[in-house]
C-alpha cells in the first residue's frame, strides 16, 4: 500500500513538473480572442485546482509516511522484545 502511495505521489509530481500552467501568453487580436480568453481562464482554474489537489495528495502522503514509520518502529521494537534483545 505504501509503495502504491509513493508511486502515485511521484506520478502526480512528474505531471506537475512537466506540465506547468503558462503564465504569460500573448494572443493575436481577432474574432477568436474571446475564445482564447475563456480557455485561459479555464486553464488557470484547472491549474489552481490541480495544484490544490496535489498539495492535498502530498499532505496525505506525508501523513501516511509518518504513520507507516511509527508502525514499523513499533513492530521492530516488539520483535526486539520478543527475541530478548
Amino acid at each position: 500500500m505504501f509503495l502504491l502511495i509513493v508511486y502515485f505521489a511521484g506520478f502526480a509530481t512528474a505531471v506537475y513538473c512537466l506540465a506547468p500552467a503558462p503564465e504569460n501568453q500573448s494572443y493575436q487580436t481577432s474574432e477568436k480572442s474571446f475564445a482564447y480568453a475563456a480557455s485561459t481562464i479555464n486553464s488557470e482554474e484547472f491549474a489552481q485546482s490541480f495544484n490544490a489537489g496535489l498539495h492535498r495528495c502530498l499532505d496525505f502522503g506525508k501523513d501516511a509516511a509518518i504513520r507507516v514509520g511509527k508502525y514499523a518502529k513499533q513492530a521492530y521494537d516488539e520483535k526486539q522484545r520478543q527475541s530478548g534483545g
